[in-house]
């Protein structure tokens, strides 16, 4: 395990005691909420990288109360994209209230809890996503502008040794491919570390990709979209294919596509 200490020197005064009363508030309001991003990623890895958001992970049915909760104190708050995401906002600093991925796959559920780890933030006790949901998580960000495998990578070296490698197998599920992807790039990173990946979890995914022979299916179908909502546009739009988004694949209509990509095309963050 890689030791780690979160500091905030980079962040000023004003810009910590928001994200305190966040965590304050959530609590007093009864939310159920984990930490992630950027601080959840330095607590695990060691890797400190400031930003002006605080990312907090909660269930679907609890993004609005945390936006009500948070908008009582001030915030000006918006459900940005409906299929995952909600801010409250304080001057430039905000607070992401997450409780899915942007391709409607990767879900905030019960699991995201009972595998939390408990941590300090601000000087207030908390709970962190796990790294095999966050693992899970970061594996579709997959965009020109943004390609989170380095944290991968980092949470693997960190934590690789004590994560429940069958429960994370078991996120991925029909996607397995993708996880697949990651590890093999771990070891290419990471030479004289790969024992560090158990050897069965590469057998097993190893085993399933031998063992796709024959025929591919016959619907056109681009999954491309479920890790980038550009890049594959011109495989919907013009080539034929299917957008993986629109099948049983993601948790995504048609509005939410459509209001999810145009925010891509304008230059929304992730």
């Amino acid at each position: 395990m890689i030791a780690s200490t979160m500091t905030y020197d980079d962040l000023s005064m004003e810009t910590q005691g928001f994200y305190r009363q966040a965590v304050t508030l959530l609590n007093e309001a009864g939310v159920p909420f984990l930490v992630g991003g950027a601080y959840s990623l330095a607590h695990y890895t060691g890797v400190v990288r400031h930003t002006k958001d605080f990312d907090v992970f909660v269930r679907p049915g609890h993004c609005q109360p945390a936006l009500d909760a948070l908008a009582k104190a001030g915030c000006r708050t918006e459900l940005t994209f409906s299929h995952w995401l909600g801010k409250a906002f304080n001057g430039e600093d905000f607070v992401d209230v997450i409780f899915s991925s942007g391709n409607g796959v990767v879900t905030v559920d019960d699991q995201w809890f009972e595998h939390s780890q408990p941590a300090t933030t601000f000087g207030e006790p908390v709970r962190l996503c796990p790294a095999e949901e966050t693992i899970w998580s970061k594996s579709f960000v997959c965009e020109r502008e943004r390609f989170d495998g380095a944290d991968i990578n980092h949470l693997i070296l960190a934590r690789g040794r004590e994560m429940d490698w069958r429960r994370l197998l078991g996120r991925f599920g029909s996607h397995w491919r993708v996880l697949l992807s990651h590890l093999v790039l771990f070891g290419f990173v990471y030479p004289s570390e790969r024992d560090i990946i158990p050897g069965w979890v590469m057998e097993e995914l190893t085993r399933r990709l031998l063992g796709e022979g024959g025929s591919p299916p016959g619907k056109r179908v681009c999954r491309g979209t479920l890790l980038s909502r550009t890049q594959y546009m011109i495989d919907i739009d013009h080539w034929g294919f299917t957008d993986a988004r629109e099948g049983p694949e993601s948790r995504m209509n048609s509005e939410e596509i459509r209001v999810w990509d145009a925010a891509g095309v304008t230059g929304h963050p992730h």
